[in-house]
């Protein structure tokens, strides 16, 4: 549970860790369960359990933690004692003296990028080198799956896909648009993203895609809820940029939205997609990697790349706007960490037999 400790917390792996907690002790699971948290840092708020936890110290909190954990994870799960340890995030021991599971959330440095990811690559190397090593690998979906299989990180027989859930306060929220108004001043019909601005969402698709459904919705603003992140371009004109908001506030901004708008070109899952349709806001989304299988025929998917049509299936989207919203709410019901967790808890039963 290291990952809700830091700046890993507000991220994807963040939520997974949230979720899958909750989900592990709604089925009972609770008591089987030590968590491993980080001494150095403040105990994050944690659901009610029967689990335990325990504590490690790193001297390591940078780019050379990874390095720091190959060696003393060992000494940690030595010391623990459990049937099965599990990893949620890209640290992995060196040797582990029990079953290893790892979630894997995408394998984007290597499968996604060129040239441009270098030094992503040189960053998570030693989780590569690492994975192969792994009992059972958990794939957070098919796509991220094939890429642990073509990039030769996992066998087939090593691979589970679970995908994850979404958290309970992802609703339809009554009273959404007052909110939004009275928080932050906007008062009419916008488009919303959420992420940071880094090179794999486009930023610049997404200002394209904005110009294309202002055509025909010209009174449409740009939200871009999230903290920019270092390779956010130096100006979005026009756009207003909200920075980190809470999750409730996220769902206040989903639920009043008109549309969701999602140009990045590879997500290992898509969590903004399916939290999107779980506040009945409509998707718009290019077509590639995980992002097909997770929102289906529930959102309008167009060709990777091209901002310009983005923008139009926004703009389509929302002249159907209830449509979409019906289709988003059911595909969403199909995602839950209660199903996660079950099958999470299979995944662990399965390195023990």
């Amino acid at each position: 549970m290291r990952p809700l400790q830091g700046p890993s917390a507000a991220r994807g792996v963040g939520s997974y860790a949230r979720g899958l907690l909750q989900g592990l002790i709604g089925a009972g699971f609770d008591s089987h369960l030590t968590l491993l948290l980080d001494s150095a840092f403040d105990a994050p708020a944690l659901p009610v359990g029967a689990y335990r936890v325990v504590g490690c110290r790193r001297r390591s909190h940078g780019q050379l933690a990874a390095y720091e954990d190959a060696v003393a994870l060992t000494n940690d799960i030595q010391r623990v004692g459990p049937d099965v340890y599990h990893a949620i995030d890209f640290h992995l021991p060196g040797r582990s003296p029990c079953p290893l599971v790892v979630t894997l959330h995408d394998l984007i440095p290597w499968a996604w990028g060129g040239a441009r990811m270098r030094g992503e690559r040189l960053r998570y190397g030693l989780f590569r080198r690492l994975l192969p090593r792994a009992d059972l690998v958990i794939g957070v979906s098919n796509a991220t799956a094939a890429d642990a299989f073509r990039l030769r990180v996992a066998s087939r027989q090593r691979l589970r896909v679970i995908p994850e859930g979404v958290d309970p306060v992802f609703v339809p929220r009554h009273g959404a648009a007052a909110r939004v108004k009275a928080k932050w001043r906007v008062d009419g019909r916008y488009l919303l993203f959420v992420g940071a601005l880094d090179a794999r969402k486009d930023p610049h698709a997404l200002l394209r895609a904005w110009t294309a459904a202002r055509v025909e919705h010209p009174d449409l603003m740009l939200l871009i809820a999230g903290i920019p992140g270092r390779q956010a371009p130096p100006s979005m004109a026009g756009a207003v940029q909200l920075g980190r908001v809470v999750d409730e506030e996220l769902a206040d901004l989903y639920s009043a939205a008109s549309c969701l708008v999602f140009p990045s070109r590879y997500e290992g899952f898509g969590l903004p997609c399916l939290e999107a349709m779980a506040c009945g806001c409509p998707v718009a989304a290019f077509r590639n990697s995980s992002i097909p299988e997770l929102v289906d025929d529930a959102g309008v998917l167009v060709a990777d790349g091209d901002g310009e049509a983005l923008g139009t299936a926004a703009a389509q989207v929302i002249d159907q706007a209830e449509r979409w919203r019906r289709a988003g709410l059911q595909r969403a019901r199909m995602f839950s960490w209660d199903r996660a967790a079950r099958d999470t808890i299979s995944a662990y039963q399965s390195v023990l037999r």
